[in-house]
């Protein structure tokens, strides 16, 4: 590339100008900056970079800026958002920018780019799940042509050179895309000011397909008139695409190989099922290693013992060694008789697994130890990245290059040893050093042999799910991941880094929808100001660790990233929180109100007549045994916390008006608190939230290129979507958990594209049968994920059972039938809502397998309250659900694989294809389907409303 610095003051040298012009709405003190990798851009120093100067034009702010390059200048570059300072707010998302500039230009001739601010949605379809996966080709999109030189054929007085930029990376083989009739990318176009439309033009001549919208413009040139323009287009405007997914948690799925739990190698199987069923995508819960206590406790997939190491319950023990004795085979199978359970029998499950993991370990592991594929995979993971790039080392492991593997191993050893995670316990190794890490890993160490077999775990661990996950892509399956908002407070990762986490804190969330009393989940909160020391190195640590395997994943609780709802330690309940960050109450600001008792609003207030009310006769035995008195019988009751750190600062107990200390005070007190209450909890902190998201998640997006979910339930801030629009981040919505306000269930066609959505059926049919009535147009409505429950929720049958007063209402609704609707979810209805679901206009339909094997009635002999995996209000949930049908008796079953895949054929949603490629309804790549017609809807509700007189046990198609 041009140095422009070694040529400086060269007069002979020709140059060009080169101006930029971008149009993006700022906010007050906020301007612009383009910044690249020559000098005359700062050399990506965002401080020294070209200042862009705004001008409205309408509606928009458009920013523009210009400098002199020499003749065949060549950069990268980017626009960023900075404030006064030139402190960077926010940049581009997606890959740098590349220019050359066109040859045959003149001395002091112009070059302008027009360019679209590149957003985090844009870049969607060049993330790893579509470009790796979905849309993987077998061909090259190279352009090898050159763009060639300009000639000065054309009238210099009224004619310019555009060159046309557009991004398609869905384009098909053997088709092109074309501007007014000219190549893109391989020809220059002389126009005047004009406008015009993309076409993707086919192999069979007459072939083509325009992209939607309206049609784009040329805007005025600027003055002097410019000899070139790169103009970039943004996107080409296709209908979205749409696929369809399933969701199964790792131990839920069985198999005839497995022992007790699902495992790695069985997601083979499983992408099978999928591709034969029409699926995109398989989506899994949290994989990682949480064996913390040792018992069953340890079934939940949320509380990793390490972030970086996966779980050993997923090891396929008989994939050990193709030498294997007839003993331990014989071992292994009466293993699988007596694991072979209804349920999973974690804690059987582990111990039988771990010791014929030992055993084959002794047979083994000289040959594997040094093997050249061990030894790679303990090199990644010893020394994980180059000290000088530090993206997931903590400061004190960047200086000495130090990885995860040894740490784990060295954890699992000690836990062990002590018998406890609780590393406080664990004497001189309470605290983690180097030092004593090297001496307990060292080849001369009694529990060298120990400390092997962890690794050696490990390493298969990684050789059965990365074979799985390369599976999956050959075969066009996203495998779709999920990233825990927390760790266990006794883990690898609070051992070795206790600096990156609040460990006197619990993290939780407020009363919401599944609890009333919040939920206190037992994590140490994260201490965000040293993790920012690193850029955040430890969270990219993660995403890149699970590159190796996934190509899409969740954000558990993205809400965390802006704002985390921070406990006391010893906190029972998620009630007595606050937010972190946040801005607290002042007691300078509750003075200047008129609130002065501040020990009476903050120290426990509960009058005998409460308990009394509450516990009766016993009220004096629950007082004296679990309550301290103070100050005239008045006990544990607060109005407002006090800060731990800070006395002078608190903040308002949430739900406050439900105290009984606030119910005795005073009306202006009241009325005061109430004020401060919502303005806290509603609009103080949305400047705050917004710029602590944009800090933190960034870091997390641009450590990987996987297709990124945000789970985003409970008290939603304001500053939440906008902040996921603006980074790419497709949401999450329950419709029984709304987050408008005044609303008893969301309305899906308010969603926005980048959303995720786990839809309540009932009112989703309802507004699919309102708009085929109406003829209301789908295709230009919002799209969204949709899936009939989640991991979370009961599933479709359970809900159906349990909730008798809303099944009746859906049946009277959707179906028009006063009369009382089957008691059971029948295979019928469950194949219409299903339909309903798979035909909305989302991206992703996503559904747990127990919905889709509810379409069958040999599939729903299991009571339905059995198939719900978590229950959200028990901290001590036992995750142990699995599925009572094998995979491969599911691969089997050519009725059910034909029901489902009728139901992604007909809703127009891309689907693999399995053997030849099929021709599928609609474009290739998916198209948005229309609602169903009337005549449709008033047919399949007559055909669910003859249930009650003739019930019926086969899946039939209803629309």
């Amino acid at each position: 590339m041009v140095n422009l610095g070694l040529i400086s003051g060269n007069k002979g040298t020709k140059s060009v100008g080169l101006s930029f012009r971008i149009p993006y709405n700022t906010q007050w003190g906020q301007s612009l900056v383009v910044c690249g990798s020559e000098s005359v851009l700062g050399s990506w120093n965002v401080k020294r970079g070209l200042a862009l100067s705004p001008q409205h034009q309408g509606d928009e702010l458009i920013w523009r800026g210009s400098t002199a390059v020499p003749a065949g200048f060549e950069c990268e570059y980017s626009y960023y958002v900075v404030d006064d300072d030139r402190n960077v707010l926010r940049w581009e998302a997606g890959k740098k920018r590349k220019l050359v500039l066109p040859d045959g230009l003149r001395n002091g001739e112009v070059v302008e780019l027009h360019d679209l601010w590149q957003t985090s949605s844009d870049g969607l379809p060049c993330t790893s799940a579509f470009r790796n996966v979905i849309f993987r080709k077998s061909w090259s999109t190279e352009i090898q042509r050159p763009l060639g030189v300009i000639q000065t054929k054309l009238d210099e007085n009224d004619s310019v050179v555009v060159q046309f930029r557009i991004c398609c990376p869905n384009i098909e083989e053997e088709t092109s895309v074309r501007v007014d009739e000219v190549e893109l990318l391989n020809s220059q176009l002389s126009a005047d000011i004009c406008d015009w439309q993309f076409y993707e033009i086919g192999a069979v001549e007459g072939n083509f397909c325009p992209e939607t919208g309206p049609n784009r413009e040329l805007v005025e040139l600027s003055e002097p008139q410019p000899r070139s323009i790169i103009l970039s287009d943004g996107m080409m405007r296709e209908m979205p695409w749409r696929g369809a997914g399933v969701a199964v948690p790792m131990f839920s799925v069985r198999s005839e190989a497995d022992l007790g739990v699902g495992e790695f190698l069985d997601l083979k199987i499983l992408v099978d099922w999928a591709v034969e069923s029409g699926f995109h995508l398989v989506q899994l819960l949290p994989i990682n290693d949480t064996s913390v206590h040792g018992m069953w406790w340890d079934s939940y997939p949320y509380s990793s013992l390490s972030v970086f190491a996966l779980h050993p319950l997923y090891l396929r023990v008989q994939a050990l060694s193709e030498r294997i004795p007839e003993e331990i085979k014989e071992e292994i199978q009466r293993a699988k008789e007596l694991l072979d359970g209804k349920d999973v029998d974690y804690e059987a499950t582990m111990a039988t697994k771990l010791s014929i993991a030992k055993k084959i370990f002794v047979l083994e592991k000289d040959t594997i130890l040094n093997s050249d594929s061990f030894n790679n995979f303990f090199t990644e993971n010893e020394f994980s990245f180059e000290v000088e790039q530090h993206f997931y080392l903590s400061l004190s492991q960047c200086v000495l290059g130090q990885g995860w593997l040894k740490p784990y191993a060295a954890f699992c050893f000690l836990r062990d040893f002590f018998e406890t995670s609780d590393h406080s316990q664990w004497g001189r190794f309470t605290c983690y050093s180097i030092d004593k890490l090297e001496k307990l890993v060292s080849k001369d160490s009694v529990q060298y042999d120990v400390i092997c077999f962890h690794y050696y775990i490990q390493f298969h661990l990684h050789l059965q799910l990365a074979e799985a996950a390369e599976y999956a892509r050959k075969k066009g399956v996203v495998l779709k991941g999920d990233l825990p908002i927390g760790v266990d407070r006794n883990s690898v990762d609070t051992w070795v880094d206790p600096n990156l986490f609040r460990m006197n804190t619990s993290t939780g969330a407020p009363p919401d929808y599944f609890d009333k009393n919040g939920q206190n989940w037992g994590f140490p909160t994260y201490n965000w100001e040293e993790m920012s020391k690193d850029n955040y190195a430890w969270w990219r640590a993660r995403l890149t660790q699970m590159a190796k395997y996934f190509t899409a994943y969740r954000i558990d609780h993205i809400l965390g990233f802006f704002r985390i709802w921070e406990l006391p330690e010893h906190a029972m309940t998620g009630l007595v929180g606050k937010f972190r960050p946040s801005i607290p109450l002042s007691q300078e600001e509750l003075e200047r109100e008129g609130i002065w008792d501040f020990n009476r609003l903050s120290r426990p207030y509960i009058r005998h007549g409460f308990l009394q009310e509450k516990f009766g006769a016993y009220w004096t035995v629950i007082a004296s045994n679990f309550m301290n008195e103070y100050e005239q019988q008045r006990y544990e009751n607060i109005v407002l916390i006090r800060d731990p750190e800070d006395a002078s600062k608190f903040y308002p107990r949430f739900n406050i008006e439900d105290t009984s200390s606030f119910k005795d005070l005073d009306d202006h007190s009241k009325n005061v608190l109430k004020r401060l209450y919502y303005d806290y909890y509603f609009h103080r902190q949305e400047s705050l939230w917004h710029q602590n998201a944009l800090k933190t998640l960034p870091a997390l997006l641009n450590s990987s290129d996987m297709l990124a979910c945000g789970e985003d339930l409970g008290l939603i801030p304001s500053c939440v979507h906008p902040v996921m629009q603006e980074l790419g981040l497709i949401g999450l919505r329950i419709q029984r958990m709304p987050s408008e306000p005044g609303l008893d269930f969301g309305i899906p066609s308010h969603y926005s594209y980048m959303t995720s959505t786990y839809l309540l059926l009932q009112l989703t049919l309802i507004l699919e049968i309102i708009a085929a009535m109406l003829h209301t147009e789908l295709s230009n409505v919002a799209y969204w994920v949709c899936a009939p429950s989640c991991h979370d929720c009961s599933t479709l049958r359970a809900w159906w059972e349990e909730d008798e007063e809303r099944r009746c209402q859906f049946y009277k609704t959707v179906v028009g039938s006063d009369s009382l609707p089957p008691s059971r979810c029948v295979p019928e209805i469950a194949y219409f809502i299903l339909r309903q679901h798979v035909e909305a206009p989302s991206m992703w339909a996503i559904f747990p397998l127990q919905d889709l094997l509810a379409v069958k009635e040999e599939y729903t002999t299991r009571p339905a309250a059995e198939e719900t995996i978590n229950d959200p209000t028990n901290p001590k949930h036992y995750w142990r659900f699995r599925v009572h049908v094998t995979l491969e008796a599911l691969v089997k079953d050519k009725e059910l694989k034909s029901t489902i895949k009728d139901l992604i054929r007909g809703s127009g949603r891309s689907y693999p294809p399995t053997g030849e490629i099929e021709v599928q309804a609609g474009r290739e790549k998916g198209v948005a389907t229309a609602a169903p017609t009337k005549q449709q809807v008033t047919a399949g509700l007559e055909k669910i409303s003859l249930l009650n007189e003739s019930p019926k046990t086969e899946a039939v198609a209803v629309l």
